[in-house]
């Protein structure tokens, strides 16, 4: 049996190593291109898109990101057409964190894949795991508002500002709240 590289443990959603030289320096990659992208100005718009095809694993057509946007490696972002990101977005992408079309993000929207045991003990080894997320198409996220790993946010939602989603928020729903929860249903 061939021993699995930190990067495919990662990926799979094992316990894995972040501290794996191959993932730091996937990261530094990846925060090197953020940079130059929060860098720049606003009217270099072909600077930007080209930057971030090179960061993002795939985008869409219409994707504008407000800098600044930080992310973990890039790769494993998957955004659809018509996407927006207002200033101040974090995506934590040791997972894969998928985008549909026309998905809107509110400022300082952040998305963690990355989690880690609790118990102590565990945690104190230096695991962790990652966990992915999913945003359907047509989905407005509100500002401040934090999604947690392996949540799945359906179709046609909103969700409220400042809202923490710990758990799988259905379609076509308003939702908010600390824990985000269903206020009312959509038409």
């Amino acid at each position: 049996m061939i021993d699995k590289t930190e990067k495919q443990k990662m990926l799979s959603g094992e316990l894995y190593r972040s501290s794996d030289r191959l993932l730091v320096e996937e990261r530094k990659r990846a925060r090197r291109l953020a940079k130059t992208f929060n860098d720049s100005l606003p009217d270099e718009t072909e600077k930007r898109s080209a930057i971030l095809r090179e960061l993002l694993g795939t985008s869409g057509s219409n994707l504008h990101i407000e800098p600044p946007f930080y992310c973990d490696y890039g790769y494993n972002l998957v955004v659809g057409d018509n996407f927006y990101a207002n200033f101040n977005c974090i995506v934590l992408d040791c997972a894969q964190v998928i985008m549909g079309h026309n998905v809107f993000l509110g400022p300082a929207v952040q998305l963690y894949t990355a989690t880690h045991p609790l118990a102590a003990k565990d945690r104190d080894t230096g695991l962790e795991a990652a966990k992915p997320i999913t945003v359907e198409d047509s989905v407005w996220i509100g500002g401040g508002t934090i999604i947690n790993p392996g949540v799945t946010i359906g179709r046609g939602t909103t969700i409220g500002s400042g809202s923490t989603v710990t758990r799988n928020i259905p379609a076509n729903v308003f939702a908010a709240g600390n824990p985000c929860r269903v206020i009312h249903h959509l038409s």
